[in-house]
Order: C-alpha cells, then structure tokens, then sequence
C-alpha cells in the first residue's frame, strides 16, 4: 500500500491522495465517485447530470450507501441554471462535503453551506476572482488553467498557481494538465495542495458513456484537442473528430449576430447552450457520425480503458518513483 500524501486538500477532507475526481458534464456519475472515494480520493458530480431532483437525490443516498469518504456536487452559479436554488438545498440538507460553483458568483453557496460545515471550492481562472471569492468566504480555490478540459482558463499553471498561491490565503487546488504521477507533483511543488483532473477518467470502466468516447480518449492524444464556442458559446475543449472539422469550431456569422444584439444575446446564447449540449449528450451515450466529445490534453497519457481505482494507483506509483 503507498503511503498517503498529506496537504491541505487531504485534511480539509480527509483523503489519502490529495486528488479531486473533477466534476465532467455528462461523464461523472454515482460509480465512478464511489470508485474515487474507494481508491482514497474524492470525486465531485455536476448536479446538472441528474434532470430532476429526484435522481440528484438518489444519487447522493447511493454514493452514501455503498462508501465511507467524502465527495461534492458541481454546481453552475449563473442565471442560465434555473434549478441552482433547487439543487443547492438538496445538497445542504442531504449532507454532500463539498460543493464546487462554477460560472458566477457563490454567494449564495457559501452563505448556505457554512452554517452546515459543508466546504465550498470555487473554480477561478484569474487572481482578480480568486480574490472575491476569497472575501465571500470560500474554502479553497480551484485554479482553472489553460490545459483543463472543458471550459479552459486562459493562463497556464505554471504562471496561475504561484500567482494565487502569493496573493490569496485560501488553499489553491490546480485544475488542467495532469495525466501523470509526475505532473501530479509538479503542481504540488508549485504550491497546490492538491489537483482537480478529469478527462483521464472518461476512459473507465465505472464511465457510463459510449464505448466509443472511451476509445476516442485512448486513441486521440494532446494535439487533438481544439478549443469551440459552437457548444455553449463560452470556449471549450473538444476532440479535433472529422465532424468538429467538418463544421469547424467558430461560431457562425448569425450565432455571431445574434450574441452581439443586447435584446436577442441572452436567448442566443440559451439557443448555443441547448444546441451543443444535446450533440453532446448523442454523443456521450451512442454511436454517431456527428460526434462532438469534450476532453482536455491530458488523454495525451491514456493508453487504456481500465478501472478507476488503477489510474490512481499508477498516478501515486508514478508520484513516489
């Protein structure tokens, strides 16, 4: 058994591996953050993976059931989540660990979640937010870099974390650009005390998407990866597939149009966001031509479908090497 690695991020909560299973829209589910807390780190789960309350709730009863750690929800702060009020009492009175706000202000979050003792890490792409969240009270800091899959920061980690760790006084936990053990420790001696990592973990077994996207994960690698506005307007890093190049991954002149008129910008926008959520959604789950598949560089270090418990492994064998 490898010997656990003590920072801020395990005694906060109290993990061996100083790993967050990063929050995936569509990908994370109930099997893998039971698998992520078994292999003695957490997992978080955007509460926007589950379309009523109902399945949001029985997926945290079920994560509770069958194991003993902590895990967080994922939730979008922003006005385009009209259920975020919803979601956010589930949540507290439910009991879930953490919470991870994404897209806008975690007032509300943090005001919510303090009197229960629940954490709130806020994920943050600049000094100039890291620092308001800091005011408003919350527990860490996740530092979103310009390698992370999904919504990308613009900075790279090795310009993002120094800078946080100088300016801020909260923990900072680094988000992009972790495939390895010795990427993992990289981003400690940075000064993070710990890592959010994502896009390895789609190619598992406990992953409940399409054999497929598993397989893209495995045979793409970092120099695939392209960043679109197409699917919600924000830019997000996808796999460069033959349909991404097919229909490219700028917006169109009318999408262009429309986000530029004051009145028309705000549907526009929830227009994008429905269009590029439901490509995802086709192709997450089945086997389709047009295929739109969200990762970050880090499948450069996938070489396999396997279970979530030896990517761990082999990430803390790797660390201690």
């Amino acid at each position: 058994m490898s010997q656990p690695i003590e920072t801020e991020l395990t005694k906060i909560l109290g993990i061996k591996y100083p790993i967050i299973m990063a929050p995936m829209f569509l990908v994370s589910n109930a099997a893998m953050t039971i698998a992520a807390i078994k292999s003695g780190i957490t997992g978080a789960i955007p509460a926007l993976n589950y379309r009523t309350d109902k399945d949001l709730r029985a997926a945290i009863k079920e994560i509770k059931d069958k194991a003993k750690g902590p895990f967080g929800i994922n939730l979008i702060v922003n006005k385009s989540n009209v259920r975020m009020k919803e979601q956010l009492n589930t949540c507290v009175e439910l009991g879930v660990d953490f919470i991870i706000t994404s897209l806008g202000s975690p007032r509300l979050v943090i005001e919510a979640c303090k009197p229960k003792g629940i954490k709130v890490f806020c994920d943050v792409v600049d000094v100039e937010y890291a620092i308001k969240v800091q005011e408003l009270g919350a527990d860490a800091i996740i530092a979103v870099n310009s390698e992370a899959g999904g919504h990308a920061g613009p900075m790279s980690y090795k310009e993002l974390i120094p800078l946080l760790v100088e300016k801020c006084l909260i923990p900072i936990i680094s988000a992009g650009g972790v495939g390895t053990g010795k990427q993992l420790k990289e981003k400690l001696e940075l000064g993070a005390c710990g890592i959010s990592m994502g896009s390895p973990f789609i190619a598992t077994n406990e992953a409940g998407v399409s054999d497929d996207y598993k397989q893209a994960i495995v045979d793409y690698g970092a120099k695939d990866i392209v960043m679109t506005t197409k699917l919600s307007g924000t830019p997000c890093t996808v796999i460069n597939t033959p349909y991404v190049q097919e229909i490219g991954t700028k917006q169109t002149w009318l999408e262009r149009l429309l986000n530029k008129n004051k009145t028309l910008k705000k549907y526009a926008k929830m227009l994008t966001f429905y269009k590029g959520m439901k490509s995802l959604e086709k192709a997450a789950f089945g086997a389709t031509y047009k295929t739109v598949w969200c990762a970050g560089p880090s499948i450069e270090y996938v070489k396999k479908v396997q279970p979530v418990n030896e990517i761990v492994e082999k990430l803390i064998s790797e660390y201690n090497s």
